[in-house]
């Protein structure tokens, strides 16, 4: 007799009206937007752009549903074109059926796309969602609990979730693997965010890391499940596709701490100081130098032209200076002259010679003695 156990809802589908809300798909829906909140979080934290996270997941997350969903198709293909199967399942992904495989290998193919576009690394976008990613799983992975589904071995443990009479299943009480992968994917989680801020890993190896961990947990967790699936030396595919991927992660991880240690120091081009500064971001690179000079040889200029200024202006103030001086020095000759005249009682023709101009000056000497032969001169 159990004690106690986890019980299954009698149904996935709430109808809202005409409209059916599955708690399948809200599962998905809601562990989407968990990631982008945790991955626009950290996104920020290592430099980058509010909603850039966003932007790259419009494209990376319809990929993604279309990967996991071929992926399971192809994987579990008689499940669909099996004898007396009807091949239009195949669309029908609220029932469920998304292989995390497809889904992050296709998800990846259009987040590259997304990064592409908006010129930044993808591994510096993928290090920043990837706890995000194990945070959206955990929360994913309750919608197999809502359809009752990818349980695992019997067992009468309390913690055991009650599965009803259905299509392809018997009722009774099972291993709750998927409460147990939604618990190992919250631990992976924490497990990135602590190894990234202690040991500030970059260029992909935090998502790496998650792939690395999350492998791990879903190895032992696959192979308690007792849905159909292919085997391949008695093994569940999808473990042998987890050991797989486990292994390229670590190797990835080993190999790039190597060639590229240490963390990017810029996740977004145009996120430099001058993105801070709109006035400085709208200069090109050295613009704020080659105006400090423009300036500077404007100040030079503007010196030089007030020296000159100052000169020009020195040099007429003294020329103005020399010609008052002249003409004053003319005046008081003219004036001692005119004194000199006056005892002496001198012709007027002497008067008239000290008006004459200067070049009738130079002619007096030659006139003066002329006069000096004259006869009766002797007597003066």
């Amino acid at each position: 007799m159990e004690l106690a156990y986890i019980p299954s809802p009698s149904t996935g589908v709430v109808h809202l009206g005409p409209i059916p809300l599955r708690g399948y798909a809200f599962c998905i829906i809601i562990g989407v937007f968990a990631a982008v909140w945790l991955g626009n979080k950290r996104w920020i934290a290592r430099g980058g752009k509010p909603g850039t996270v966003a932007d790259i997941a419009v494209w990376a997350v319809p990929f993604g549903l279309v990967g996991g969903r071929l992926y399971h198709v192809i994987t579990d293909y008689q499940l669909y074109f099996g004898e007396g199967r009807n091949w239009v399942d195949a669309f029908k992904i609220w029932e469920g059926g998304l292989g995390i495989w497809g889904a992050i290998a296709l998800g990846a193919v259009g987040a590259w796309i997304g990064c592409r576009l908006r010129g930044i690394p993808l591994p510096a976008w993928a290090d920043a969602l990837a706890p995000g990613i194990a945070l959206a799983q955990a929360i994913g992975r309750w919608g197999n609990w809502f359809n009752q589904e990818l349980y695992g071995r019997a067992t009468d443990l309390p913690w055991a979730v009650e599965i009803s009479d259905g299509p392809n299943r018997v009722g009774g009480t099972y291993h709750p693997t998927f409460l147990y992968e939604s618990l190992w994917c919250l631990g992976v989680a924490a497990l990135v965010i602590w190894a990234d801020r202690r040991f500030k890993l970059g260029h992909g190896r935090a998502f790496a890391l998650y792939v690395a961990a999350y492998c791990a947990g879903r190895a032992w967790i696959e192979y308690m499940r007792v849905d159909e699936a292919h085997h391949i030396l008695g093994l569940r595919l999808n473990v042998w596709t987890a050991i797989a991927v486990f292994v390229l992660a670590v190797v990835y991880f080993v190999v790039s701490a190597k060639l590229r240690p240490g963390r990017e120091e810029v996740v977004e081009p145009d996120r430099g100081p001058a993105a801070s500064d709109p006035a400085a971001a709208a200069k090109p690179a050295g613009a704020k130098d080659a105006a400090e000079a423009a300036d500077a040889a404007s100040g030079e200029a503007k010196g030089a032209e007030a020296k000159d200024a100052e000169a020009a202006a020195g040099d007429a103030k003294a020329a103005g200076a020399e010609a008052v001086a002249v003409k004053a020095g003319a005046e008081a000759a003219e004036v001692k002259g005119a004194g000199a005249a006056a005892p002496a009682a001198e012709p007027a023709a002497a008067k008239a010679d000290l008006a004459k101009p200067a070049a009738a000056a130079e002619k007096a000497p030659a006139q003066t003695g002329g006069a000096a032969d004259a006869p009766g001169a002797d007597k003066l």
